[in-house]
């Protein structure tokens, strides 16, 4: 059995270990196409490049780790079934499920590090990634300078070039405000030609100009003045242009501005954030609720509710009458039902503009709540997936008997989706707060729990669930009797009624 165990172990371990890296990589290129607008033209350095990939890998790990494992159980079962090894093994006298205990603790291990990795690790790489993403979007490109457009991005400089020669990067037609004076456009810059380049340390750009001329106008502060004032114009053959561009380099931002994020909150972490925050919330609605003009007795009972002491309550409030209204309203004079209108209308008002008020604060503030919440749960649930799609590709390749990258891949991915779509619609309705996160969350694991068992059956008692001549003759069954309904019906209907139905009148 050692040795069999050994065997489906390393069989299992290969496609786990090739799935796993292909579907990081997946993962990780739907990342750059994502953000790939900040990072190009940046001047990074291939270290902050590595650093930040690393960072964005770690954090698509869980997910991948599901779909890995899915693939290569299907694949590893389907392969033995091909090769007609599962036959054999089971002509032994070994059953499917003796054949899977050694990766059921292989997955259970997998399924442990998982939510290891997802709580302690991957917060903490999350925090780290979001500030060193923070940091690169606010980096200065190295090439800001576009052709056919105005280019504001150096401080005090406003640059247009009508083109540049790609074999030797020379900017042509050159044309530069100087806004160094804060005066406006007096100081203008033309140049036929010119390059551009950075300082070793990368604090100065310096721009090379080649056949052009500057414009100098000594204008004074007072606009409103007509006088005139000296203008100077210089030619040069060459000029150097030396700007201080002393935010290029990289400046990382402090890790601590993104650490009250949920998703760099680790499990014991977001039950604190969450006891504030709900404590929050509920002083808010408290003193909305308060706020808000009933009538006598109703305001009373609602103070009384939020009563710290629940033995502090006023006994002399009873229950509200029933009173005639429509009776007691018809007695009274025009001016008294004008003055209880426009009464009951203003304190309508000021009930609706302080509910306004606190509406959007209030779903904000739930919102926020039920996202932690969703984290807190979205750890468990996508480390037991590992598990879960263990038990549903195993027995599913033990089925269908078919190994290699062609239909274990189909029906992973097919799998795989459809758990991810019913997934993320529980996580929307949950953050609206339109149903319960426990239930929502945990149903698409309680509904996969229950395919995977049910395979695992169909598997053990070597089930023809997915025989093909089986559905064949279900569905020549089912047509057989829908032709002979319809036949029949139309019958009933060339026959027409009978007459000995009818009764002489």
């Amino acid at each position: 059995m050692k040795k069999l165990y050994r065997y489906i172990i390393v069989s299992f371990l290969g496609p786990f270990v090739l799935t796993f890296f292909i579907c990081v990589f997946i993962l990780l290129m739907q990342f750059l196409w994502k953000y790939i607008d900040d990072l190009v033209g940046k001047g990074l350095e291939n270290a902050v490049f590595i650093e930040l990939m690393s960072y964005a890998a770690l954090s698509l790990i869980p997910m991948a780790l599901p779909l890995a494992v899915l693939l290569a159980s299907i694949m590893t079962f389907g392969n033995l079934g091909e090769r007609f090894e599962l036959l054999a093994i089971k002509a032994s006298g070994v059953s499917l499920l003796k054949i899977m205990r050694p990766l059921i603790v292989l997955n259970l291990l997998i399924t442990i590090a998982a939510f290891l990795l997802a709580n302690e690790v991957i917060p903490v790489a999350n925090s780290k990634f979001a500030a060193l993403l923070w940091s690169v979007k606010k980096q200065r490109p190295e090439m800001i300078i576009k052709e056919g457009i105005f280019s504001n991005e150096i401080d005090n400089y406003s640059i247009k070039v009508s083109d540049r020669d790609n074999k030797t990067n020379a900017l042509l037609d050159i044309m530069i405000y100087d806004h160094t004076q804060r005066k406006g456009n007096v100081s203008v810059i033309v140049a036929d030609s010119g390059y551009l380049n950075i300082s070793d340390d990368k604090q100065y750009m310096i721009l090379t100009l080649y056949n052009g001329e500057s414009y100098n106008e000594a204008e004074s502060g007072n606009k409103k003045k007509k006088e005139t004032y000296p203008f100077r114009r210089e030619k040069f053959k060459k000029e150097e242009l030396v700007i201080n561009v002393k935010n290029f380099n990289l400046e990382r931002t402090d890790e601590k501005y993104f650490k009250d994020n949920y998703r760099m909150l680790k499990n014991r972490q977001i039950d604190t954030v969450v006891a504030g925050l709900q404590h929050i919330y509920d002083q808010r609605e408290k003193l909305v609720t308060l706020g808000i003009k009933y009538n006598k007795i109703l305001d009373a009972e609602i103070g009384n509710h939020y009563q710290p002491d629940s033995l502090n309550i006023d006994s002399m409030i009873q229950a509200p009458l029933s009173i005639p209204f429509d009776s007691l309203y018809g007695k009274l004079n025009k001016f008294q039902r004008t003055n209880i209108l426009s009464t009951a209308q203003r304190v309508a008002q000021q009930n609706q503009r302080l509910i306004m008020q606190y509406e959007s604060d209030l779903d904000s503030k739930l919102v926020w709540i039920n996202k932690n919440w969703i984290e807190w749960h979205n750890k468990y649930t996508l480390s037991i997936a590992c598990m879960l799609f263990f038990l549903i590709g195993a027995p599913l390749g033990a089925i269908i008997r078919k190994g290699g990258f062609g239909m274990p891949v189909v029906v992973s991915i097919l799998l795989f989706i459809s758990y991810y779509l019913i997934t993320e619609i529980g996580k929307k309705v949950a953050r609206e707060g339109v149903w319960e996160i426990d239930f929502v969350l945990w149903m698409p694991t309680a509904f996969y729990l229950a395919i995977g068992l049910l395979l695992t059956h169909q598997a053990v008692t070597d089930s023809i669930l997915l025989n093909k001549e089986m559905y064949n003759r279900f569905i020549r069954n089912i047509s057989r009797y829908v032709l002979q309904t319809l036949l029949l019906k139309k019958k009933k209907l060339n026959e027409g009624p009978n007459e000995n139905s009818f009764s002489d009148q």
